[in-house]
């Protein structure tokens, strides 16, 4: 860019042209008049603190956009949306930066992290919660009532775009999707309008935004329901990797034939040699069981995952009591921001032959980059419609499987092979479709299209065309409106 360049405006690509090499430049007086309409801090391409302001959970996607806002409220984000689209860019989002495709290149990203409103009403068993919130919050604020919310493995992500994608965590067999729990949403679309819609009002836009991501706006906060979970036997324990093919085969024949109130899966993890890990994990490939119990007899928890515990030996961990604030416990996610690489799929059935190809591809004898391979039992209440409903994928499907990778520079060319090739050794058994939040790599639209039931699919082009035609919100899992 040249000084003249610098000093009149930012340059950025020309938005929904991806082919197109033009450039449209967006002049400082501008990006001025964008600062005097928001209370929080507005960064142009350049500014220091862009890239504070943007940076991603997942490190492996970096954000370059023509501008940032840093919203503080509702109209905040009113006013980012309508100056965006009256200079002719896309729009993306961010709260924690944990779900990131790609990078937002030339848009307005409006990062709502400051956005940090929760309250909680007792009597209705419900949360108001804006949209920067993580679950932890929510999860703190629930337990002094006696309450919880459907958290997914970690505390650490945003209430919102985990939501708005699903949301499938440890209590979802009881309780469902998190999106089966929203009560109503208030969402900015692309005409600048602030909407508040429920079951009652704009069902159709309500049915979508729970499920189809951040395709018809930015949500600023969402009313969520609560459960009456005070406390879990949950936990995770580590087996040795010698016994992985015992250990999952035990686990295809035990895990079936859990209650609902039972949320369990299994991961092959290689992990690596870091001091803050316990000795026996340190550089270890081993197989963690991780298993929540719900319901309200301790004893009765604990026998039901005795089987597993049995069934291979035991390196490390534990299962007993935890209130919902200690279910990071379960999953032990990763606390600190690391590039990465990741792909799902659903499956149908989890048959002998099944755990066979999944060892064949992913298991500890063979030396692949990756990090974590996860086969997650569905059904329960995640095979049902909710009261009110949604168009939340996957629901036809009896597993999930999921494989990560480190994005590191070596590995980045290979990664993506390897992983694709696991889940591809896995395609005899497939589902259709896919879960929103565990799609990670996509090709384009076409393939965040293909995730949904045809029926689901052809309803949210269509409310896409109708909320966002012009394709204002094009980053991250979006699809395509048709014209």
């Amino acid at each position: 860019m040249s000084p003249t360049e610098l000093a009149t405006g930012t340059v950025v690509p020309t938005p929904r042209t991806p082919a197109d090499t033009a450039v449209a430049i967006v002049p400082a007086a501008d990006v001025d008049d964008l600062r005097g309409r928001v209370h929080g801090p507005v960064y142009a391409a350049g500014d220091e603190g862009l890239a504070a302001e943007v940076a991603t959970f997942n490190l492996a996607v970096r954000h370059t956009p023509a501008v940032a806002v840093g919203a503080t409220c509702a109209a905040d984000v009113a006013a980012a949306v309508t100056w965006a689209v009256a200079h002719g860019l896309p729009v993306a989002v961010q709260a924690t930066g944990h779900g990131p495709v790609r990078n937002a290149a030339g848009s307005v990203l409006v990062s709502t992290r400051r956005m940090q409103g929760v309250t909680v009403d007792p009597v209705r068993r419900t949360a108001r919660v804006e949209a920067g919130v993580r679950w932890d919050k929510v999860l703190a604020a629930a337990a002094e009532h006696g309450l919880t919310g459907l958290c997914g493995s970690s505390s650490g992500v945003g209430v919102v775009g985990y939501t708005l994608g699903g949301g499938m965590g440890s209590l979802g067999r009881r309780y469902g999707f998190a999106a089966d729990s929203v009560v109503s949403v208030d969402i900015v679309t692309a005409d600048g309008a602030l909407r508040t819609v429920c079951a009652d009002s704009e069902p159709e836009l309500f049915w979508g935004v729970r499920g189809g991501k951040g395709n018809f706006g930015i949500v600023t906060s969402l009313e969520i329901g609560l459960f009456p979970v005070r406390s879990v036997v949950g936990g995770g324990v580590f087996f040795a990797a010698e016994d992985a093919a015992a250990v999952l085969h035990a686990f295809r024949e035990w895990a079936p034939t859990m209650p609902e109130e039972v949320g369990t899966s299994i991961a092959v993890l290689r992990l690596p040699p870091m001091e803050e890990l316990p000795e026996p994990l340190r550089g270890q490939t081993v197989v963690h069981l991780r298993y929540v119990y719900s319901g309200g007899d301790p004893a009765e928890g604990e026998r039901l995952v005795a089987p597993m515990e049995a069934a291979g030996r035991i390196v490390l961990g534990s299962i007993g009591p935890l209130l919902p604030t200690e279910m990071d416990a379960v999953h032990m996610d990763p606390h600190d921001p690391m590039p990465v690489w990741e792909k799902g799929m659903l499956l149908a059935e989890l048959t002998e032959e099944t755990v066979e190809a999944f060892l064949a591809a992913a298991g500890p004898q063979v030396h692949v980059p990756l990090v974590m391979a996860e086969i997650r039992m569905l059904g329960g209440a995640l095979a049902r419609e909710p009261r009110v409903p949604n168009a939340v994928a996957g629901r036809g499907a009896a597993w999930s499987v999921f494989v990560l990778g480190a994005m590191v520079p070596e590995l980045a060319e290979v990664l993506p092979v390897v992983g694709r090739g696991v889940l591809a050794a896995l395609q005899p058994w497939a589902a259709p479709g896919g879960l929103v939040n565990f799609l990670g790599d996509v090709a384009g639209p076409d393939e965040v299209a293909a995730a949904y039931p045809p029926a689901v699919r052809e309803r949210l082009l269509a409310l896409k065309a109708a909320v966002d035609p012009a394709g204002v919100f094009s980053s991250g899992h979006a699809l395509t409106p048709r014209s």
